[in-house]
């Protein structure tokens, strides 16, 4: 037939993706008509208007290489009133956001909405009353192929889709794409669970657990859109080149109001300007340290010796000072925020004068015990019986003071471990002290004691194998009344204080009854580069279920010997022939040789990037230090040096952590260069 033939399937769906882009072009010219000159009271109004209307308009961006579309399901019955009711009979178009036309009618669907769940679920085990499931492929924007699965139909075989087998290995340029597409039945359960509830996803290298993150995101701000636009949400990484990767997620789904930020973001409270060796920063990021801040902090809180005489007119009110022990040990005992009691201390005494008052014939009412609280002797008790504590100053001392912290550890630290984390040289005021990044959440902790820190209605913590006791603390602390959605894989933890077990990370978090779910079958990384990374298992985390790669692609990996005085020449040897494939290439090395390989690429004439930088066609090379690499993504990886890669850490199993992230970047294809011997399991 005619590409153009009317009764060819292909033209009819290419039809319809020409009228749903222009409903879509009707859509945003419907926003962007909209006159508000009459409908504001004021101009702050009008502002607010104005942005969600921007907002708006930018959300329903029609983005050219972008499908609008990517699926089609016929349903053998009505899927319900509610849902058919417009619809065009029993068919449905799903796509990355809703699109209508005219008259109202839905031209595609949502992947997000109920109706498109058997898109991603049903099967020919459970076909959950779909007859067709269709695929569309697209080459440069342009619906080229389509593929489709009768589930109803016992003759037909169940076959793997090569459609969606090609776009999962599809080369990729620039940041982190969407998932819509090829969202697998394990990861769509995960990405639908609740708000209400928290989920932890272990998942080894190339599982899709970032995407089924963000894409949990996605799903809970469609189906809880108004609570979550009142509380928030948040989407925590390790670094600003991974947040960077995947800044284009969300607004590609259409949403544009989730904040991305890493731990160190969240608890900017001073300027960091050094760094703690290992040990004292394990320390620190022990969950021990908690209660040495909440130590520290209460003892700020003196108990009266004497009474207190409050003066009103000609009249001398007095509070003996068993009374004034007995209020501020009952604020003491009810255990509230340190600033949350102090607030309260003065009406409590100003309460207590009111008794004496009315006991004398007189009668007081709200305004007087609020002029009682204010009364100069009652402040000056306040002062004297509950002070104000500054979180950093606090900290200060702490980390200066060895009688100070000696006392508040007590029975906590060891003195050893005071000693480690005692700062050499005290420092005299907080600007001029040398804050450390791990100081920095322990500020975070004792601010939260003086004044509760907001939460929101989620949080997603992806690679958070990485984070340490205080810093689930203070993640834990953003989500408090909300959920949160946890991401890693403890096989890829390269901290010191790394996370052993994900039930002690979650009490930790302060979300103990999360449900940890785990997600065994990678797709993106091939099955013999997978296979490769996974002999270094049984050293770095035992007993962890390795990745079964559902992708043959044999040729995938490549490991090359080299002469030390050839290296150099055979890793740029190794970039050019990655070069000459489609996609992105990382060149992977140890901290210590990017330096030098930064040289030897610029003389080579090799053009490449930093990690964080958005690749292009024109630059697909990017230079990238081992301690970076996690969570990044290329279609193919050159590896440089693996045992320095493992010698850059302070011990061997980080190093060999390091070294199972860094074999398993790749997509396509892995070359191995390495001069020295490789580490034992993989040579």
């Amino acid at each position: 037939m005619s590409p153009h033939d009317p009764e060819d399937p292909l033209s009819r769906e290419r039809a319809h993706l020409t009228e749903s882009r222009a409903a879509l072009r009707a859509m945003r010219e419907d926003v962007e008509n909209l006159d508000i000159k009459d409908v504001t009271a004021n101009w702050v109004n009008a502002a607010v208007l104005q942005r969600q209307i921007d907002d708006r308009i930018k959300a329903l961006a029609d983005l050219s290489h972008t499908p609008l579309f990517f699926g089609r399901l016929d349903y053998l019955h009505a899927p319900g009133a509610e849902l058919a009711e417009g619809a065009q009979g029993e068919r449905f178009y799903i796509g990355r956001r809703h699109v209508h036309d005219a008259e109202g009618d839905p031209m595609v669907i949502d992947w997000r909405a109920p109706v498109s769940q058997p898109f991603y679920r049903a099967s020919k085990k459970d076909p959950q009353d779909i007859g067709l499931r269709r695929r569309f492929g697209y080459t440069g924007g342009d619906l080229t192929a389509y593929e489709d699965e009768h589930l109803t139909d016992p003759a037909e075989a169940a076959t793997t889709s090569k459609l969606l087998q090609a776009e999962i290995e599809r080369p990729r340029v620039g940041p982190m794409r969407d998932i819509v597409a090829t969202i697998q039945p394990e990861q769509d359960e995960i990405v639908r669970s609740g708000l209400t509830g928290s989920v932890c996803v272990q998942g080894g290298p190339g599982t899709g657990k970032t995407a089924v993150g963000l894409h949990r995101v996605a799903y809970l701000l469609y189906a809880h859109r108004e609570r979550l636009a009142r509380t928030g949400t948040l989407v925590i990484g390790p670094n600003a080149s991974f947040l960077h990767y995947i800044e284009q997620v969300l607004p590609a789904l259409g949403e544009l109001e989730v904040r991305q930020a890493t731990v160190d973001d969240l608890v900017a409270h001073v300027e960091v300007k050094g760094a703690d060796e290992a040990a004292a920063a394990t320390v620190k990021g022990d969950a021990r340290m908690a209660e040495v801040l909440r130590r520290a902090v209460r003892s700020h809180v003196t108990l009266p010796t004497e009474p207190l005489m409050v003066v009103r007119g000609s009249r001398r009110w007095r509070i003996p000072a068993y009374e004034l022990e007995e209020i501020v040990r009952e604020l003491q005992e009810r255990d509230i925020r340190y600033g949350a009691a102090r607030d309260a201390l003065p009406q409590r005494i100003a309460h207590a004068v009111l008794v004496r008052m009315e006991q004398a014939g007189e009668a007081p009412d709200d305004r007087v015990q609020d002029a009682v609280a204010r009364n100069a002797a009652v402040k000056a008790a306040v002062k004297e019986l509950w002070p104000p504590v500054d979180p950093a100053k606090l900290v200060l001392r702490l980390l200066s003071d060895a009688d100070f912290l000696a006392v508040h550890a007590e029975g906590l630290l060891s003195a050893d471990e005071q000693k480690t984390i005692l700062w050499a040289r005290p420092a005299r005021s907080v600007k001029g002290a040398k804050w450390s990044a791990a100081d920095a959440v322990l500020i975070d902790e004792a601010n939260d004691l003086v004044a509760r820190t907001h939460s929101l209605g989620h949080v997603v913590i992806d690679e958070a194998q990485d984070l340490s006791p205080m810093q689930y603390r203070a993640v834990g602390r953003r989500c408090s009344t909300g959920s949160a959605t946890v991401l890693g894989d403890l096989a890829q933890g390269t901290t010191p204080w790394a996370t052993a077990s994900w039930d002690e990370a979650l009490r930790h978090l302060g979300k103990a009854d999360a449900v940890v779910e785990e997600l065994t079958a990678g797709f993106r990384v091939p099955r013999e580069v997978i296979a490769y990374a996974s002999r270094l298992l049984p050293s770095i985390s035992p007993g962890l279920a390795p990745v079964e790669s559902v992708r043959e692609t044999p040729g995938s990996l490549a490991v090359r010997a080299s002469d030390p005085a050839d290296l150099d020449a055979d890793v740029l040897a190794a970039c050019r022939e990655a070069l000459g494939h489609e996609g992105s290439i990382g060149l992977i090395a140890a901290d210590a040789r990017i330096p030098v390989l930064a040289d030897a690429l610029t003389a080579a004439g090799l053009a490449f990037l930093d990690p964080g930088e958005e690749t292009t066609a024109e630059s697909r090379l990017t230079l990238v230090p081992a301690s970076l690499a996690k969570g990044l993504e290329y279609d193919y990886v050159v590896l440089d040096e693996p045992s320095a890669v493992v010698d850059g850490e302070p011990d061997e199993r980080t190093g060999l952590r390091r070294l199972y992230v860094a074999l398993t970047r790749a997509v396509s294809g892995l070359t191995v260069c390495h001069a020295a011997p490789l580490p034992e399991r993989l040579g």
